[in-house]
């Protein structure tokens, strides 16, 4: 069986994954009768451990599975940028793995568990809570040390590494109340990602204890798309702001209201959530919470690093501060 991987081992055998790899790699510290069991499903099933996983005992390089949902997004790039830089300080070899909203969750997990890494890194903010508890239960079943980097998850025994969404945008919305603003709208995703419905949950709290209806905008990254979405909001409406999850979802925004004849900030202010390549190249430069994304990287590698060397963690889930950075999209807000 040419694609048999250390999961079609584990369930012939009916043992964990970890037990697989001992029997591989210290077959001593396992049982007979297990040890025997699996050899059987090895012989049977024609496994063939790759280069890495049959040098794991002796090998002396930690590996660490990198999990990101696209690369090419500028926050992803800036996070594996500040993982990569303390990976290289401890010598670690770092593995990317891809998992898109198309990719079938379970495959790549297979995957990447053959791999046999010895920590992971979860990077993929856009999955929904059931894809989530998924994909942690694989990495859990296989015994694998993760840190959630710039990713959420409600189980707060996962260890995680990000800033304090809702309140950050909670607090950036109350700044634009603040100022005199009243009609200010959020754009978010169609699709429900974790991060952006905790930046939602923060935008609708303070219309509500401002007693002013929320004014939810569901678009998608895609420019095509948001394009036409935006034209058909301003034509429609009257806005005073607009807070957008994704510095990149602002820009499109920006650049629909000028071409329509509106003026930022004088007409519409426009805030981002991340603070990226994006908010200075637009123009004007855009208004951010600043998400402190490469220090969110560095931090995740260096919890990860003492989690994979059972070294005391007493922080396990971390929230790095944040802070606005005013540009030319807002005029009123201080």
């Amino acid at each position: 069986m040419a694609n048999t991987t250390i999961y079609d081992v584990a369930g012939a055998a009916k043992v964990s994954l970890a037990t697989v790899s001992r029997v591989m790699n210290n077959p001593e510290k396992v049982n007979p009768e297990t040890r025997e069991k699996v050899l059987k499903a090895i012989k049977e099933l024609g496994y063939r451990p790759n280069a890495i996983a049959k040098g794991l005992a002796s090998r002396k390089t930690t590996t660490v599975g990198i999990i990101v949902s696209d690369i090419s997004r500028a926050a992803t790039s800036q996070l594996v940028g500040g993982i990569i830089d303390i990976a290289q300080k401890y010598d670690y070899a770092v593995k990317l793995f891809s998992m898109d909203e198309e990719s079938d969750k379970k495959e790549v997990m297979r995957r990447v568990v053959a791999e046999q890494v010895d920590g992971i890194l979860f990077l993929n903010d856009e999955l929904n809570p059931e894809e989530m508890e998924l994909v942690l239960n694989h990495i859990q079943d296989a015994q694998i040390p993760v840190v959630l980097c710039n990713a959420c998850y409600e189980e707060k025994s996962i260890p995680s590494v990000a800033i304090d969404y809702e309140q950050a945008t909670y607090d950036v919305t109350n700044k634009l109340l603040s100022s005199g603003k009243k009609k200010v709208f959020f754009a978010t995703t169609t699709h429900r990602y974790a991060i952006n419905g905790r930046k939602l949950a923060g935008y609708e709290k303070a219309m509500k204890e401002a007693g002013l209806e929320a004014n939810i905008v569901r678009t998608s990254g895609d420019v095509s798309i948001n394009t036409l979405h935006f034209t058909e909001l301003l034509k429609n409406n009257e806005i005073e702001a607009l807070i957008a999850v994704r510095d990149s979802i602002a820009v499109s925004f920006i650049n629909v209201a000028i071409s329509a004849g509106y003026k930022v900030p004088d007409n519409i202010e426009v805030v981002g959530l991340q603070n990226t390549k994006y908010a200075i190249l637009s123009r004007p430069n855009l208004t951010c919470v600043d998400c402190p994304v490469y220090d969110i990287g560095a931090v995740s590698m260096r919890l990860l690093t003492k989690i994979m060397k059972n070294e005391e963690v007493t922080e396990n889930n971390i929230l790095l501060p944040y802070r606005l950075v005013l540009r030319k999209t807002t005029k009123d807000i201080k």
